[in-house]
């Protein structure tokens, strides 16, 4: 079955049903009507491929994320398809699980199948590998983290204000002893937050910061940095903990409640991105938001600029963070 068939029962020509799937402006209302009718009854779907042999690229954008699992990561998947469905293209997701070799493998799936941009978020530097990509013809966006390079476009937080303002909090607590809790160091994310905690701390000359490297920033690993924290004697805990992200705060949460310290007056808890969970925890978590309504559209529009050779004057977009004060810092009363 094919338009041919379509045309046929619509009573209109071949061209009239061609122009309905691909320019449906071009078409009036009653033949639209007709032509969607027959579509219905003979259960004809369109085929894309022939399309896209004849244009060379696809209507579909390809977002590679390091985690789909993370809430922070499937908010942004969600606004970047609301918005990419808005400009008429499709979004195929795809989950790196933090891999550089998937990570490759899905750029060169992407690059084969003809998307026609490409949004990537790592934490790995990556602006080579996308620029190999570019050179061949498929532009990108670098998502969640500022690109070096300034050809290479780029969405991402301000990261370093987003640890001043979560260490300059747990000072103004009264918090004495602080730890940074994620990992790896070398990721530029966690970099800048540890940078900008530091320098609060740095420059307050009253308060001594601990650093301790969790990679896994996941629940479970917030348990298991809860778990040694209950092993050391309360006074060489730290007062308060920055978390490089939300699930790894939560975990630390958890664990530490579970083995009886009282949260936030023994050890004050702040996170970072104000996930979906993070307020709705048993003991709401404050945290570093991360959310925008325009960070999707930006993303995705951003990227089309890039596809359709528009002159792009802000080559590095980053939005600034915020803090969110919630029970796990704050005593009640």
């Amino acid at each position: 079955m094919g338009i041919r068939d379509v045309a046929a029962a619509a009573g209109v020509a071949i061209g009239t049903v061609s122009n309905y799937l691909n320019h449906p402006d071009r078409v009036s209302l009653d033949k639209a009507r007709r032509i969607q009718q027959a579509i219905d009854q003979l259960g004809f779907v369109p085929s894309h491929a022939g399309r896209q042999l004849r244009s060379g690229v696809s209507s579909v954008i390809g977002y590679i994320a390091p985690d789909v699992s993370n809430p922070h990561f499937a908010e942004i998947a969600e606004s970047v398809e609301r918005r990419a469905s808005e400009r008429g293209v499709s979004v195929f997701l795809a989950n790196s699980h933090r891999s550089r070799e998937r990570e490759d493998a899905y750029l060169a799936v992407f690059e084969q199948h003809r998307v026609q941009g490409l949004l990537v978020s790592s934490h790995e530097p990556i602006e080579e590998r996308l620029a190999q990509v570019r050179r061949r013809g498929t532009p990108s966006v670098l998502v969640g983290q500022r690109a070096l390079n300034s050809d290479q476009p780029s969405v991402s937080l301000d990261d370093v204000s987003g640890g001043r303002q979560a260490m300059t909090h747990l000072l103004e607590i009264g918090c004495r002893r602080v730890a940074l809790v994620g990992g790896p160091l070398g990721i530029p994310q966690v970099a800048d937050r540890l940078a900008g905690a530091s320098d609060v701390v740095r420059a307050s000359g009253k308060a001594m910061l601990e650093v301790i490297d969790m990679p896994e920033r996941t629940v479970r690993g917030g348990h298991q940095v809860g778990a040694a924290l209950l092993a050391r004697a309360p006074e060489a805990r730290p007062q308060g903990i920055f978390a490089a992200n939300d699930l790894l705060a939560l975990g630390i949460l958890q664990a530490l409640v579970l083995g009886g310290v009282d949260v936030p007056g023994e050890i004050a808890i702040v996170g970072y991105d104000d996930n979906e969970f993070a307020e709705a925890s048993l003991i709401p978590l404050t945290t570093v938001s991360g959310r925008h309504d325009g960070y999707g559209s930006a993303v995705v529009d951003l990227l089309f600029d890039a596809i359709e050779g528009v002159r792009i004057d802000e080559v590095h977009r980053v939005f600034d963070p915020e803090l969110v004060v919630r029970a796990s810092t704050r005593v009640a009363g």
